[in-house]
This record gives structure tokens, C-alpha cells and sequence, in this order.
């Protein structure tokens, strides 16, 4: 189980960009540092996550390689304000910061939905499931899950 509390600070009166974009590379390199050498855990994770309409896949890899692919959400979901400044293109921007900084391989596709809120809610909770999935204990082995022996 992953707990974080996080308060954070920024230039929000000019947009919420920087104040997101930073928060978002710091929980990255908390999850690089949290988990370590990733000996002991699962490594590969992955979550379907419906909310209302939407409907959320995520599949996440903890090899030490950060990527990610987005796919799947609908035409001008980038313009839509979700909650106060926070639009649509702000949820790849945090994605891509998240998997930059820590590390993490994730492919996310939004599946069905319309709702843009609805939306960009199951994608969060999609990639919080897939996550913590891989970061579990492997109770099967105490090893760095690699034919390389190292992630």
C-alpha cells in the first residue's frame, strides 16, 4: 500500500502548469526512492477501473525504464477544465512526469467515456490500482524480479 500525503505551493494565480508539472516530478522520485532495488516485489501491475461511463485501463511495469503510451481518450478532452485551472492535457502531463521521474513503463487507455471529469478520475484511480498492484510483496521470492538480476 502506497500512502502519500502531499501539500505543495506554486504560482497558481498565473495557472496551475508549474505548481502540477512539480508535484508531479517529486511523487515520481519518491516512488523511484521508495522502491529501491524492487527486490521482493511483483513489478508488473495492471487495473480496469470504471467510473459511471468511463472506463480506465492501466498497465504499469516497474523496470527502471520510464515510458508511457496514452491512448484512447476522445477528441478535445485536452481543453476541458476537470476542477479550477486543471485541464485535460494537464492528466498526460502529470502521467509523464510521474513515470519520468520514478521510472515506471505505463500504458494507459481510456476504454469509454464521455465525461471529462469522469474521465480523467478512472484513468488516476486505474494507474493508483495498477501501481500499488506491482509495488506488493512477492511472497513467492525475496529477489529483484529480472532475468537480469538487476531493475
Amino acid at each position: 500500500l502506497i500512502d502519500l500525503s502531499v501539500e505543495a505551493e506554486g504560482d497558481t494565480h498565473i495557472d496551475v502548469h508549474h505548481t502540477v508539472e512539480d508535484t508531479a516530478i517529486v511523487i515520481g522520485e519518491v516512488l523511484a526512492t521508495a522502491l529501491g532495488d524492487k527486490r521482493g516485489i511483483r513489478r508488473f501491475g495492471e487495473a480496469t477501473v470504471p467510473l459511471d461511463e468511463a472506463l480506465a485501463h492501466a498497465v504499469v511495469d516497474l523496470s527502471g525504464r520510464p515510458y508511457m503510451v496514452h491512448s484512447g481518450e476522445p477528441e478535445g478532452q485536452q481543453y476541458h477544465l476537470i476542477g479550477g485551472h486543471f485541464t485535460g492535457s494537464m492528466t498526460r502531463h502529470v502521467f509523464e512526469s510521474i513515470t519520468y521521474h520514478s521510472g515506471i513503463c505505463l500504458h494507459m487507455r481510456l476504454l469509454a467515456g464521455r465525461d471529462p471529469h469522469h474521465i480523467v478520475e478512472a484513468q488516476f484511480k486505474a494507474f493508483a490500482r495498477a501501481l500499488r498492484s506491482a509495488a506488493e510483496s512477492d511472497p513467492r521470492t525475496d529477489e529483484i524480479p529480472s532475468t537480469k538480476g538487476a531493475l
